[in-house]
């Protein structure tokens, strides 16, 4: 996962409002060979840098402070059609999930997964990912 097709590391942003979440993800995304570009505690924080930073993949949580997770992906993928972004959620409440798949997530990952399988989930869905950008392409 570490590199797109101009050989630079893939950019994240972490949007979550507890910090050792953050800090989790951080530590995922690294190990993978990612770079974090930016972290948010909520959803307007999440817009801002979205917009500032115009991450590869976005990590965002679903209940957050001022804009929650739902509402700030629909802004995002208003923004971009084709932005990444990976849903987080401690509940896994089936018509939540749904309702962010419906608005463009593109994945999501339940913050109580062992590290192992959180980091395999977002390298997958990265490969995923790249491969329909390149399907589209052709």
């Amino acid at each position: 996962m570490d590199e797109t097709s101009d050989k630079r590391k893939v950019r994240v942003l972490i949007v979550d409002d507890e910090r050792h979440i953050r800090s989790l993800i951080r530590l995922i995304v690294s190990s993978l060979g990612a770079e974090v570009v930016g972290e948010a505690g909520d959803g307007e924080q999440a817009l801002e840098l979205y917009k500032q930073l115009s991450p590869d993949i976005t990590m965002m949580d679903i209940n957050m402070p001022k804009l929650d997770g739902i509402s700030a992906l629909k802004q995002i993928v208003a923004l971009n059609p084709k932005a990444l972004v990976i849903m987080m959620t401690s509940l896994n409440a089936i018509d939540v999930v749904k309702e962010c798949i419906d608005n463009g997530a593109r994945n999501y990952i339940l913050k109580n997964m062992p590290a192992d399988d959180l980091s395999k989930m977002i390298g997958e869905t990265w490969g995923e990912y790249l491969e329909d950008l390149r399907a589209a392409e052709s």
